[in-house]
């Protein structure tokens, strides 16, 4: 055991000894901070000065397009249905032969219908002589006046004779033909509805045979709120944009797998009043469609201009970050840091953003390596032409 003052006197030096090491430790650590932050190498970014170009900017839209005709092909006389003369799902032309009724009931009425306008006919020269030899007897005092006007109504009754037989043979040709059913559009044709052998029926809801739908030009139809509308009329009214019912507006289209918008089209029509359960303006597209992509029913994007063109400031639009719903950019500055730089931001143009505020022509954007920049950073900016960034151009 040791004594208690030998006790008393290691226990005071060993937390002596402690001190100092806690007091060495510390200030080496305080002391070689400073050396590793400066010894952290400048982030390497590439930086751009904003591209400067006129830009148009576009409204998108919704919508579905439609055919521009769609026909139900129907029976319009009683008969028997004799032939098909088409594929279901075939492309068919203006006036090729689809469906053929039995024709010869319609053959033997035309027929019977010439014989009786002969008879007619016949019977019209008769009344013609009579009449010719009544105006000589009458002259001669030969015939009686009743005499006389008998066989002259008796000519007008065989000309009108003449004149309904001749309506019920032309009926009985126009019949014939209307056993040779035949394409009134051009377009692409459904499945037939009726069978060969079937009993098909005319007349106002004549049998159902076959749809035909038109497929070049197709339309697309959007429907454009009433905030969109007025801004339209106002800058048409300030001569900045023409109206869509004074001249054909440019309108471009994509499908639903398509990013950029290939298809060109117009705005051919507007609906005169909006719509007041919606609250929205029925608008209507034109598009060529020489290849069948665009086929009816198919969801689309339109765009069309929505303003006056302008000349903007546009950075690729990966440049822009998000800070809690505020968009900003990081611009470097002269002295290897960055600074950032709240932006306002506009349309897109393929993958490029217009800058509306926050940005001069003359700033230095951080275009690539953006992810490894936080305030205070230090970077080695290599600068860069914009245009020569793929995808800028577009």
């Amino acid at each position: 055991m040791f004594p208690d003052n030998t006790f008393r006197r290691i226990t005071l030096w060993l937390g002596l000894f402690a001190v100092l090491a806690a007091l060495l430790i510390g200030c080496g650590g305080q002391s070689d901070a400073p050396a590793a932050e400066a010894e952290a190498p400048p982030v390497k970014v590439k930086v751009a000065q904003p591209l400067q170009k006129e830009v148009l900017e576009w409204d998108e839209y919704t919508g579905r397009i439609e055919a521009m005709e769609t026909v139900e092909v129907r029976a319009r006389i009683d008969g028997y249905l004799d032939k098909v003369n088409f594929k279901a799902g075939d492309k068919v032309k203006k006036g090729d032969l689809l469906f053929v009724i039995d024709p010869r009931p319609y053959q033997a009425e035309l027929k019977r219908a010439e014989g009786e306008l002969e008879r007619a006919r016949a019977r019209l020269e008769l009344a013609k002589n009579d009449l010719q030899r009544a105006e000589h007897l009458r002259r001669a005092k030969a015939i009686s006046e009743e005499e006389y006007d008998a066989r002259s109504k008796g000519q007008r009754e065989a000309a009108a004779a003449v004149r309904a037989a001749e309506a019920a043979a032309q009926m009985a040709r126009l019949n014939l033909e209307f056993t040779e059913i035949r394409a009134p559009i051009s377009g692409r044709i459904g499945r037939e509805f009726v069978t060969r052998g079937n009993l098909v029926s005319g007349g106002g809801a004549g049998t159902l045979l076959t749809i035909i739908v038109s497929v070049d030009p197709v339309y697309v139809y959007v429907d454009a709120d009433e905030r969109a509308v007025l801004k339209y009329r106002r800058l048409a009214e300030a001569g900045k944009r023409t109206s869509a019912r004074e001249t054909r507006i440019t309108a471009k289209l994509a499908l639903i797998d398509e990013s950029d918008f290939p298809h060109e089209g117009y705005i051919d029509y507007i609906d005169p009043r909006m719509d007041p359960s919606t609250g929205t303006l029925r608008a209507r597209a034109v598009f060529s469609n020489p290849n069948e992509f665009l086929s009816p029913g198919f969801f689309a994007r339109l765009r069309v201009p929505g303003s006056a063109p302008y000349q903007g400031l546009l950075v690729p639009d990966r440049a822009v970050g998000t800070d809690q719903g505020q968009k900003f950019v990081w611009v470097a500055k002269d002295d290897g840091s960055v600074e950032y730089r709240r932006i306002v931001p506009g349309t897109v143009t393929g993958q490029m953003r217009v800058i509306s505020e926050g940005l001069q022509p003359d700033d230095w954007v951080v275009i690539e390596g953006v992810h490894k920049l936080s305030p205070g950073t230090r970077i080695e900016a290599e600068r860069i032409p914009l245009a020569a960034i793929d995808g800028s151009s577009s």
